[in-house]
């Protein structure tokens, strides 16, 4: 990930392929709904443990987010 554009591309991809509202995303992810919104405005970037904890949400979804993935994590996590 980037550049803040492509971050708040894949946070707000992210949450609604799950079908949850930025507060129900917050909820699930530990952090704020003003957290979320911030990121998918583009004001602002998940830490670096966000940024895992979005990694995980993806990996989680299966073939559903392998786009997701090769898209916004192109290098290989381990």
């Amino acid at each position: 990930m980037n550049n803040a554009l492509e971050i708040s591309d894949l946070v707000r991809e992210l949450r609604q392929r799950l079908g949850l509202t930025q507060e129900q995303f917050a909820s699930q992810l530990g952090v704020t709904f003003p957290t979320v919104n911030r990121w998918e405005k583009g004001r602002s970037k998940p830490s670096p443990m966000a940024q895992k904890l979005l990694i995980k949400v993806v990996e989680q979804m299966g073939e559903d987010g392998a786009d997701l993935l090769a898209k916004h994590f192109p290098v290989k996590r381990g």
